[in-house]
């Protein structure tokens, strides 16, 4: 196998992207030792999947590389055959280094890379990750490993106490990238992969591609290779239908709408301010979480609608096209358009939030009479048939009420206090027991931190904080988005032992 080039902090990528993979299916293609090759084989590793088919002949010569791989489509091992092709055996020094958002998806990989290393006896894995007390992860360091996988908080603990050295390393591996920006590790990332030689061989896995990422590739990667597979870009992913109605009848209407369909995740595009203010106002009377996003909202709004919206802790943003301008959000079950725009090109751009990578999405539309010549535009400039339905054959799919599957717990304190997110991800899961999977994204600002956790728990993970402590002291934290009443009555729901079912 060739070097690595090593990759320069200043320069840009450039990314020779993939669509359609022509590389052969098998592992005995790939230049990889005999022992190998029959490892693969007696785990059932007959033919490589599409991520691992088209990322290995690039990985295994030196190649970075920026994948769009999501879970479950053989990525570990991509990444893993690449790492293992890396190491030198005469060398009992950490080597590669994998980040992962949680520790049990570092518990995954590490398990993963152990069973595809058995063709090598003496190579020896390290998981570093928080929840976990470091006493036992400071004496296997000192004992040496070849591998270390880990979460970025730990890591970053590890390097500043200089009981993880990274001076040998010559691969680092960001997996489930967008995951890890989700929950505001990125100055996490950013500080470990300063910490890694600049001669290196840097691979990113991601499921979508925010902005984030593109960030951390001008960065740490030197001319990247990018693969970007078919199946994530398929056109039939979005269901696009209209609805006839009175404009007297349009805002009730979007409430029948969010009934019927039960989407987790709902954008509804509205042509002016004043269409944005009263639609709320129904949607909220009706019992709905929305949040509305307009030019009249100070910056601070903005930041925390943005962040309840992204983190599901909210079920419907309502915006104009000039203020959801720049918005990308990861999973977005439904658009709803509550007027047809004049602009066929807007109503592309609209619709185009949903329907992402391997998800499907909803297009609903509402249209009155006299916008039908709107609608003939719309289906001339896509070149698709409309689907009409009628707004009576909708009903209600469950008595129970659209509530979004997560909260959003405000934490007074943040970067001046020098918070991290490893710091409330630790806490709520180590010493509140709560798992990395009821806790979601992460996002600190200069004076406040916000965590999303599962609906279900945010009054036992209140309680935790007004009575725990972060980093060694207390912190003052309040559920947004519910008033008094609202929370006085999830806290009655707590305690009697009722659980809803997230939705989704």
């Amino acid at each position: 196998m060739t070097d690595p080039h090593p990759p320069s902090p200043d320069s840009l990528s450039t990314p020779a992207e993939t669509t359609d993979p022509a590389f052969s299916t098998s592992f005995d293609q790939l230049p990889l030792p005999p022992a190998v090759l029959a490892n693969l084989r007696s785990l059932g590793y007959l033919n490589m999947t599409p991520i691992q088919a088209a990322s290995l002949p690039i990985t295994l010569e030196g190649h970075d590389l920026i994948a769009q791989a999501k879970t479950g489509s053989g990525k570990t091992a991509a990444f893993a055959l690449t790492l293992l092709a890396n190491l030198d055996l005469r060398y009992f020094d950490v080597q590669a280094l994998v980040l992962c958002p949680t520790r049990e998806l570092a518990d995954q990989v590490t398990q993963e890379i152990r069973r595809l290393a058995r063709a090598e006896d003496n190579i020896k894995v390290l998981s570093l990750v928080g929840g976990s007390t470091m006493r036992p992860q400071l004496a296997s360091l000192e004992h040496g490993a070849h591998i270390v996988v880990g979460t970025p908080g730990r890591i970053m603990d590890h390097l500043q106490r200089g009981s993880l050295n990274l001076d040998t390393l010559n691969t680092l591996v960001f997996d489930e990238a967008d995951r890890m920006l989700d929950m505001g590790f990125y100055d996490d990332m950013v500080f470990v992969a300063r910490q890694c030689p600049i001669k290196r061989q840097t691979l990113l896995f991601s499921a979508t591609y925010p902005e984030g990422i593109e960030k951390l590739g001008r960065q740490f990667l030197h001319q990247p290779r990018t693969i970007k597979l078919l199946e994530q870009h398929e056109s039939d992913k979005i269901r696009q239908r209209f609805y006839e109605v009175a404009n007297e009848d349009r805002l009730p209407a979007v409430a029948t709408l969010l009934r019927h369909y039960r989407p987790v995740s709902t954008l509804a595009f509205c042509n002016t301010r004043q269409q944005c203010r009263d639609l709320l106002d129904v949607l909220r009377e009706q019992g709905f979480q929305a949040l509305a996003l307009h030019g009249e909202l100070e910056q601070r709004e903005r930041d925390q609608v943005l962040i309840q919206f992204a983190n599901r802790s909210c079920s419907v943003l309502v915006a104009t096209d000039v203020a959801a301008r720049g918005l990308d959000i990861a999973q977005l079950e439904a658009v709803i358009n509550v007027d047809v725009t004049p602009d066929p090109e807007v109503y592309i751009h609209r619709i185009g939030r949903t329907g992402r990578a391997d998800q499907d999405g909803w297009a609903l539309s509402l249209a009155s009479h006299n916008q039908m010549r709107r609608v003939d535009n719309i289906a001339k400039e896509t070149g698709t048939e409309v689907e009409w339905h009628p707004i009576a054959e909708l009903s209600d799919a469950s008595d129970e009420p659209l509530l979004p599957p997560m909260a959003t717990l405000q934490i007074l304190g943040g970067r001046k206090e020098k918070i991290r997110p490893g710091d409330v991800l630790g806490a709520l899961t180590g010493e509140a027991g709560f798992s990395s999977a009821q806790i979601g994204k992460i996002n600190i600002t200069e004076f406040h931190t916000y965590v999303a956790v599962a609906r279900e728990i945010a009054q036992q993970a209140l309680r935790w904080l007004a009575s725990g402590k972060i980093k060694g002291k207390t912190v003052k934290a309040r559920i947004l988005g519910m008033d008094d009443d609202a929370q006085a009555g999830e806290r009655s729901r707590a305690n009697a032992g009722i659980r809803r079912r997230p939705q989704g």
